[in-house]
């Protein structure tokens, strides 16, 4: 049996909220990451693991400050000390777009720090590229769009370089999975194998990660990952943790391979506020694995709320109610959001919301006047000869929406639109 212990998506200087801490100088928020880093790392090297998956994304790019590749180094380097095999999976995040750039784990490989090894392209290794452990591991690091179209290159007509992004991400998923199915096909049998992936795959339920990780996306079949020749399959990208391969009939609560997200190790915005954070340790077997979630308790709340005023009666008492209490707010990353008439504005006082929520780490207000303005087609149009995309480019710009966000709105909008099931019922 092989004790594994697989964690992804630490993102460990995603400093977006808080202040800097006295003591070390980093700031507060990156001191949670590291914390549940630290508390990883623990638990690798008193629960004995002989394995540690990090599934993608150490960063939240490719070029981390120093101080914070020193933070994880650090870390990566307490489980090399202890003895313990670890894997580090290039993420989207830590891989630069253009081609023969270094990527943020590339330090690792270059000073050959023992057993650490990082993936940064598809490979099968066997037992004795894994300081002999008896176990088979799959791994399909991420692979850029450029990188994809220089591999193809040879192969592929101008035209089909000039592909849309989600055909050039298709080509790419069909590849890898025939990849797979020929390492599938090429296996001890006697030995288990495991299958890391930064990806999405089919299936999967996305969080508030969307605000750092919006585009074009490889996405593999969840056929794949289900496949009974895996033993357990260790993925990254998706910040919600789940498996995808549940089965509330069986004893276990999921089927054989258990397929795991873990998700981030930290609450990256609010979009992941009602999120409870993972690492998984499994006992592998062929045929047979146990997996245990363990969740990270230090985790620091983010705490979301919402309010609507319709009228201008008790306007102060509503927005005090919404808040948390000041027990509950010690500590935390608070954000209100108000929507209201914009007759309403003189009614809120700001100075009586902060001083309510003066223990938080941070208080975000948000305030969403509503102006009841009639959206009007340009005289020489008429809402027939305009497509969807167009009607939501108007409609975005007289909502005052920013650049960037309406770039973001319409790049999903297409992606809604093009879908084959949308396709059908046009």
């Amino acid at each position: 049996m092989l004790k594994i212990l697989h964690f992804a998506d630490a993102h460990i200087d995603m400093a977006n909220y808080g202040r800097h801490d006295p003591n070390s100088g980093l700031p507060l928020r990156v001191v949670d990451f590291l914390k549940s880093l630290d508390t990883i790392v623990d638990a690798a090297i008193s629960e004995q693991v002989d394995l540690v998956i990090f599934a993608g994304d150490a960063y939240k790019d490719r070029n981390p400050a120093p101080t914070f590749q020193r933070e994880w180094g650090r870390r990566i380097m307490r489980l090399s000390r202890a003895g313990i095999q670890t894997l580090l999976l290039v993420g989207n995040h830590d891989l630069s777009p253009a081609l023969n750039r270094a990527h943020a784990l590339d330090p690792f490989d270059t000073l050959e720090v023992p057993l650490v090894r990082v993936l940064d392209r598809p490979v099968f290794l066997r037992p004795n590229e894994l300081n002999n452990l008896p176990v088979q591991v799959l791994a399909l690091p991420w692979i850029s769009r450029a990188g994809f179209l220089a591999a193809a290159k040879p192969q592929a007509s101008d035209q089909a370089l000039e592909a849309e992004s989600s055909q050039i991400y298709e080509g790419l998923a069909d590849r890898l999975v025939e990849l797979v199915n020929h390492w599938l096909d090429n296996l001890d049998p006697s030995l288990p194998c495991i299958l890391t992936a930064h990806c999405s795959v089919q299936g999967a339920v996305y969080g508030g990660e969307r605000t750092v990780m919006l585009g074009n996306d490889l996405v593999l079949p969840a056929s794949l990952v289900r496949d009974p020749r895996l033993d357990y399959v260790a993925l990254g990208h998706i910040h919600k943790a789940q498996n995808l391969n549940e089965n509330k009939h069986n004893p276990k609560g999921y089927d054989h391979p258990p397929v795991i997200y873990p998700g981030s190790i930290e609450r990256v915005d609010f979009g992941e506020a009602a999120d409870r954070k993972y690492y998984v340790i499994a006992q592998v077997e062929h045929g047979e694995t146990q997996v245990t979630w363990c969740e990270l308790t230090t985790i620091r709340p983010f705490i979301d709320r919402y309010v609507r005023l319709e009228t201008p009666e008790k306007v102060m008492e509503q927005l005090l109610a919404a808040l948390p209490s000041q027990e509950q707010s010690v500590d935390a990353i608070v954000r209100l959001v108000i929507e209201y008439a914009r007759e309403l504005e003189p009614l809120i006082d700001e100075n009586a919301l902060h001083a309510r929520t003066a223990g938080c780490m941070e208080f975000h207000l948000v305030k969403r006047p509503q102006a009841h303005v009639r959206i009007r087609i340009p005289n020489d149009q008429t809402i027939g000869s305009l497509t969807p995309l167009e009607l939501l480019d108007i409609y975005w710009r007289s909502s005052h929406i920013q650049a960037e966000d309406q770039a973001i709105l319409n790049r999903m909008a297409t992606e809604l639109i093009n879908e084959p099931e949308n396709e059908e019922l046009m």
